[in-house]
C-alpha cells in the first residue's frame, strides 16, 4: 500500500486509468499458467488473474487526516491429476516464473489426497457470449474529487442540530475484476468498479454521547447518493439516539429498518450454501422445496443486475450464471451450489461458485433481494401496541446447525403504532423459522447494497431488556 499526499493522484491520469482498463497482459498470462501447467503433467487446469486497486481519503473536521492507494495483480493457478487438486498462486511471476508454478502446483497435487468430488466444470455449462453488465465506470475520481465529496459529506452532518462532533468520513474509488482460463477452453475476463462515501456522526457529550453513520456505494459514481444527504442522514440518525431507554424483558412484533432488514435475507442464504448442506450443518438441509414463508414472498439472486454491487457475467468456473428465484411463493426452490457440491450432492451446479487466487471455488450468493409487499411502513407498524423497531444489529449470534438467532440490538420503542423514542442494549431472540414464516415485508425496497431487502415485520420476538 502506498501513502500518498492530497495531490491528484496518478490514478486519475487517463494514460494510467486506461493500462487499469486492460487486461490482455492478464489473460495471456493466465493462458501461459494453465498450458504450462498441462505440460508439466496436469490432467486439467484453470488459472485466475485478479486486478485490485483502491484509493481513500478520509478527513476529519474538515482536513484530510489520510489518503492511500493500493494497485496489485495476483494470479491463482488450480490443477487436477486425476481426482487430487492443488492451488498455488503468487504476485511475482517473472522470468520463468510461469513453468516452476506450474511444476511446484503438479508436484503438491500428486501428493494431495483423493477427493471424488473435485474436477472442472462441465463445458455444456461455459458460459458462451458475455453479456455486458455496464460495471465499469470510465471516470475515475481525483484525489481532489474524493476529498470534495468527503467534506461535503462529514459538514453536512455537523450542520444537523444536535451533532456536536465528527467520527470522520471518507470518499474512496477502486477497480477490481477478473480473468478466467481454463483447459476445457474457457476464456472469460470482466471489471468493475466502485465508488464509495461514507460519513459518521457524533451526538452528547461524555457517558451521553451516540454515534451513527450512512454510506453509500456503487461502481458508478453517477449512481452515488449526493454527499449532502449521506451526511445529513448520518447526523439525523445520530440526533435521533439521543437518551435511549432501556426496556423491560418482553414478547413483541420487532420491525427491521432496511438498514438491517438484510441480514435475514443473509441468514437464509448462509443456510442454503451447498456446502453447509453436502456437510449436514444446515438447519434448512431437509427443507428444499418446503413453504419457508407466507406465498407473497420472493427472494431473487440476480448476477446480471446491470450496474449491480456483486453482478459478474460468469462465475469462479466459467460457468454461466442467471437470475434465480430461491425463495419463489414462499417456497424454498434451490441450495446454491459450485460443481464440487452440487457432485457431492448429486445435483447440477447453479452457476454460483465464487473464488480467490488462494482457494478452490465455494458456494456464494450475488445481488440478493426480498421483493416488496404492499404495504408502507407506516401501515406495516400502525397496529403494534407494543414493538421494537431495529436499526441496528450487533454480534452474529445465530446459529447455522439448528437456526436459533439472537442478536444484540438498538432501535426505537412503538407504542400504539407510533415511533416514540430510543432504545439501546437489547437483544432480540427466536428461530429463524418462525421468523421466516411470520415475515410480511413494506413496499420500500430500495437497491442500496449487496442483499437488499424492505422494512420487515416479524411477529413474536423476545426481547431481551432489564
Amino acid at each position: 500500500m502506498i501513502s500518498s499526499p492530497s495531490t491528484t493522484s496518478p490514478l486519475s491520469s487517463k494514460a494510467v486509468a486506461s493500462d487499469l482498463f486492460d487486461q490482455s497482459a492478464l489473460s495471456t498470462l493466465a493462458q501461459r499458467l494453465v498450458e504450462a501447467a498441462r505440460r508439466a503433467g496436469a490432467d486439467a487446469a484453470d488459472a485466475v488473474a485478479v486486478r485490485g486497486v483502491s484509493q481513500g481519503v478520509e478527513v476529519r473536521d474538515g482536513r484530510v487526516e489520510e489518503s492511500e492507494r493500493s494497485e496489485g495483480d495476483d494470479v491463482g493457478l488450480r490443477v487436477l491429476v486425476g481426482q487430487r487438486q492443488a492451488v498455488v498462486s503468487t504476485n511475482d511471476v517473472s522470468g520463468d516464473g510461469v513453468a516452476r508454478l506450474a511444476e511446484r502446483a503438479v508436484a503438491m497435487a500428486r501428493v494431495a489426497p483423493d477427493d471424488k468430488y473435485v474436477g472442472l466444470a462441465d463445458p455444456s455449462l461455459l458460459a458462451r457470449d458475455l453479456p455486458d453488465l455496464d460495471l465499469l465506470d470510465p471516470h475515475v475520481p481525483t484525489t481532489a474529487e474524493l476529498e470534495r465529496r468527503a467534506c461535503e459529506a462529514e459538514a453536512a452532518a455537523l450542520a444537523v442540530k444536535g451533532v456536536t462532533k465528527s467520527g470522520g468520513a471518507s470518499a474512496s474509488t477502486g477497480i477490481g475484476g477478473m480473468v478466467l482460463v481454463t483447459s476445457t477452453g474457457f476464456h472469460g475476463s470482466y471489471l468493475r468498479s466502485s465508488q464509495g462515501i461514507s460519513v459518521t456522526a457524533i451526538s452528547g457529550e461524555g457517558t451521553a454521547m451516540e454515534r451513527d453513520y450512512d454510506y453509500t456505494t456503487a461502481p458508478h459514481g453517477s449512481d452515488l447518493v449526493s454527499p449532502e444527504s449521506v451526511g445529513r442522514t448520518a447526523g439525523e440518525r445520530t440526533v435521533a439516539r439521543a437518551n435511549p431507554r432501556k426496556v423491560e424483558t418482553c414478547k413483541v412484533p420487532v420491525v427491521f429498518d432496511p438498514r438491517v432488514s438484510g441480514s435475514l435475507v443473509g441468514h437464509l442464504v448462509g443456510a442454503i450454501n451447498g456446502a453447509s448442506i453436502a456437510r449436514k450443518t444446515s438447519f434448512l438441509r431437509d427443507r428444499l422445496g418446503e413453504q419457508l414463508f407466507a406465498r407473497n414472498i420472493r427472494i431473487i439472486d440476480d448476477p446480471l443486475r446491470a450496474r449491480g454491487l456483486r453482478s459478474q457475467p460468469f462465475d469462479a468456473e466459467g460457468v454461466k450464471v442467471k437470475r434465480l428465484a430461491i425463495v419463489d411463493q414462499g417456497v424454498l426452490t434451490s441450495w446454491l451450489l459450485d460443481c464440487a457440491t452440487a457432485r457431492e450432492l448429486g445435483l447440477v451446479t447453479t452457476g454460483h461458485a465464487h473464488r480467490g487466487v488462494s482457494s478452490s471455488p465455494s458456494p456464494g450468493s450475488y445481488n440478493l433481494h426480498l421483493e416488496a409487499g404492499e404495504p408502507t411502513p407506516a401501515e406495516l407498524i400502525s397496529d403494534i401496541r407494543q414493538g421494537f423497531y431495529v436499526t441496528d444489529l450487533i454480534g452474529s449470534g445465530v446459529n447455522g446447525v439448528t437456526g436459533d438467532y439472537s442478536r444484540g440490538a438498538s432501535g426505537f420503542w412503538i407504542e400504539n403504532g407510533k415511533i416514540i423514542y430510543p432504545v439501546s442494549e437489547v437483544t432480540i431472540a427466536g428461530h429463524l423459522l418462525e421468523i421466516f414464516k411470520s415475515l410480511v415485508p413494506a413496499n420500500d425496497l430500495a437497491f442500496r447494497y449487496g442483499v437488499n431487502a424492505p422494512t420487515l415485520r416479524v411477529e413474536g420476538l423476545t426481547l431481551g431488556g432489564r
